[in-house]
């Protein structure tokens, strides 16, 4: 059985970010312990990993057929009745009484990883990078024939939040309890579990919960503009109300609601996810207000001083600041709004520095520790996580480059890095995700010929509702499945497990719930990496030339 705290190490609390960031230069960030060297860090950036993984590697890679997996992994993690379209056939409905008990339908949604908790914070921030891949790559996607599906795993979670947000300042923002949860193995169809539900509100604040489900639904707005203009309108609204509610009653979700605090505490605080919300929600409709918010707040919310090294469902600054930054770089400002978005800019690259390894100044912790394989490490439980946010974050940004042409990025103590560096940096990360590390396992699992088989996940290492019927109880899911040595009866096909840890070893065993559990916002930035990069393959097999980085945003 899995212990709390899936996906920090680090402590804190307040609203002070703590163990993944440094204050503007001034002290270290607790997450990363080496610093590369710059010759030997631009090695393992062009090389990606492959020399240490070996020749059986060199292949390239099926990103179409990585994209696909991938857009099944949200169908696996549904929560809900699930509808006739449904093609993960080993799950089925679940959850169907969420909510009764105060009154309030929260049926739907996504369980977060390998239990049957509905976890508010890190399932809004799957759908806004879900919404995100979309809005970048969203052209990529729709080539690989996989648009449909990629808009049914955000409207599964903006329908599940439409719900929970039953009045302007009242968000529920939990579903079941870790502890009970986590005492029993069982198919998520048989769940005897505590479904008590969690809400806050103007008397027990949650600011991180809101501010993130409103960047959610603005960005998903902006998705659905096109395609579907009722329900982005529906969506927009929703999210100006979160915000609002977020911003004028402040405080932290986990503050009020004791039951989270060991499994996703609100480790940064609620003011990067305000930052976040107002810039989501200034792309989605121009309003300059939004943009003021965060010119105004950018000092006293910490988007100007904090200096980060790690992008994730807590941490969301090195996000923001990217965002701004794209801003400067388009020119969409007015000149009272200039200094404070280079100072984001600044910041920004500083986080992009530290991926690659360059910036100059900060000590040792000023750059992101990388494996012997060329794996960005951040800390020990669910390292992938902070990969792929990285490679999207780093895609993205040299995306914003290239349309504006800028053709370096700055580094702390003086240092320049060619902008096509980024997006290399972004390649090799995807790559090893995919098979191009020491092991030659795919952390994608159901890709390439070797990957994960005994992931932690009740409902995959059961066997199915539809093959089995009997009711399995709490423990008895312990007692007959979790401690079987065999591979897993469901394969949880385009899950991004945890991962290797610093030296590229990995156990694949289902007790090891640090490495082999997976989590939604694993996979959700690689969905448009994966459509990004399979249209660049194809462009090269094509054209025989070398990567191009422009971008093919569907909307903007």
């Amino acid at each position: 059985m899995r212990a709390p705290q899936r996906a920090h190490a680090a402590s804190g609390g307040g609203d002070s970010p703590g163990g993944a960031m440094s204050g503007g230069g001034a002290g270290a960030a607790a997450c990363c312990h080496r610093r590369i060297g710059a010759a030997l860090l631009l090695l393992a950036v062009l090389v990606g990993g492959a020399e240490a993984a070996g020749n059986n590697n060199n292949k390239a890679h099926s990103y179409e057929d990585a994209l696909q997996k991938s857009l099944l992994y949200f169908e696996a993690q549904r929560s809900g009745r699930l509808p006739h379209s449904q093609r993960v056939a080993w799950r089925h409905h679940s959850g169907l009484t969420d909510g009764l008990e105060q009154g309030v339908d929260l049926v739907g949604g996504y369980y977060d990883a390998g239990d049957h908790v509905k976890f508010g914070l890190p399932m809004a921030f799957t759908v806004t990078m879900l919404s995100w891949s979309l809005i970048e790559y969203g052209d990529d996607i729709a080539a690989a024939g996989e648009l449909g599906h990629a808009l049914e795993a955000v409207k599964w979670g903006t329908d599940y939040f439409i719900k929970a947000h039953t009045s302007p300042d009242e968000l529920w923002a939990e579903v079941g309890d870790g502890d009970t949860d986590h005492y029993c193995w069982q198919r998520p169809e048989d769940m005897t579990t505590s479904r008590q539900a969690y809400k806050v509100d103007r008397d027990h604040p949650g600011s991180d919960v809101a501010g993130e489900t409103a960047a959610a639904m603005a960005a998903a707005s902006i998705v659905f503009r096109d395609a579907n203009p009722h329900y982005a309108h529906l969506l927009l609204h929703h999210a100006q109300q979160l915000f609002e509610f977020a911003d004028k009653y402040r405080g932290k979700y986990d503050s009020s609601i004791a039951e989270v605090k060991s499994y996703y505490a609100s480790v940064s605080g609620y003011k990067d996810e305000l930052l976040w919300a107002a810039l989501w929600l200034h792309r989605a409709t121009g309003r300059p207000d939004y943009l003021d918010y965060v010119v105004d707040k950018a000092d006293c919310f910490g988007g100007t001083g904090w200096a980060i090294n790690e992008f994730s469902w807590d941490v969301k600054y090195a996000g923001v600041q990217i965002l701004a930054a794209r801003l400067l770089l388009r020119g969409e400002h007015s000149e009272r709004h200039r200094s404070t978005l280079e100072q984001y800019r600044e910041k920004a690259e500083r986080y992009v520095c530290a991926c690659l390894g360059r910036n100059m100044d900060g000590g040792a912790d000023a750059n992101v520790e990388r494996s012997p394989g060329g794996m960005l490490y951040i800390r020990q439980w669910n390292n992938m996580q902070y990969v792929t946010s990285a490679a999207f974050l780093l895609s993205a940004y040299s995306d914003y480059l290239a349309e504006a042409g800028a053709r370096t990025v700055s580094c702390a103590g003086g240092a320049t890095v060619p902008a096509e560096e980024v997006f290399a940096l972004a390649r090799a990360q995807v790559d090893y995700v995919l098979g191009t590390n020491p092991r030659g396992v795919s952390y994608l699992v159901g890709y390439g010929p070797k990957y994960p088989n005994r992931v932690h996940h009740r409902a995959a290492s059961i066997v199915p509702y539809k093959h089995s019927k009997e009711f399995i109880g709490c423990t008895q899911g312990f007692d007959h499945w979790f401690g079987r040595r065999s591979s897993n009866p469901n394969v949880l096909v385009g899950a991004i497990v945890g991962g290797p840890d610093r030296r590229d070893r990995f156990r694949d065993n289902r007790e090891n719930y640090m490495q082999t559990e997976a989590c939604t916002y694993n996979t959700a930035p690689m969905v448009g990496m994966f459509a990004k990069l399979h249209r660049m393959a194809r462009q090269e097999r094509e054209q025989g030339s070398t990567p191009v980085t422009s971008s093919t945003a569907a909307v903007v």
